[in-house]
């Protein structure tokens, strides 16, 4: 097997919007009861996809608002973003765009891989306030990965971490592709 490859992932969205439950799941397997809102807290997991292992750290991060300002040790030494709205909270999806302005601004507009989450699905429909298709526009727009789940549901938060590899591998790669010109 190859060299486990190490990556750090920040987690970022509006307080509230499932975050730590997400990371919690992902983690450990298991949804936390109740709500205890976080200051700041990373999470190690060893993580094999195919043929490859991933050391991952997570850095679940407190919930952040249009006003917060994004520390330094967020934006340098990052692998990747998840940016996590509520689909009950048209406000925490407002803010996830503020995130993203704001990463923009302090990163650069480089290629950055990004998973946009839209948390919280498996609310009744009449407590939806994000449409599925609002949430895939918007990733699309930042050139991001777009997922709905509930992080009650242990196989789909996987999913949002294999998909944050495979965003990373992907910007990765397009750095690594060969340029060649031709003169004519």
């Amino acid at each position: 097997m190859a060299p486990v490859k190490h990556r750090k992932i920040v987690m970022l969205g509006y307080p509230s919007v499932g975050k730590s439950s997400l990371a919690l799941q992902f983690i450990k397997g298991d949804f936390p009861k109740d709500y205890e809102p976080t200051i700041e807290n990373t999470w190690s997991k060893t993580f094999v996809m195919g043929s490859e292992e991933f050391e991952l750290d997570v850095v679940d991060t407190a919930g952040q608002d249009e006003y917060s300002l994004l520390p330094q040790s967020f934006v340098f030494g990052i692998h990747g973003y998840i940016v996590v709205y509520s689909v009950a909270c048209s406000r925490s999806f407002q803010i996830a765009r503020a995130i993203h302005s704001i990463l923009v601004d302090k990163r650069g507009k480089c290629l950055m891989p990004i998973v946009l989450v839209g948390n919280k699905n498996d609310l009744p429909t009449h407590c939806r306030e994000v449409k599925p298709e609002d949430g895939k526009k918007l990733a699309e727009s930042w050139g991001a990965a777009f997922l709905e789940v509930s992080a009650k549901d242990p196989e789909r938060c996987k999913l949002i971490f294999t998909k944050m590899i495979e965003e990373i591998d992907r910007v990765e790669r397009s750095f690594g592709e060969e340029k060649k010109c031709c003169v004519m």
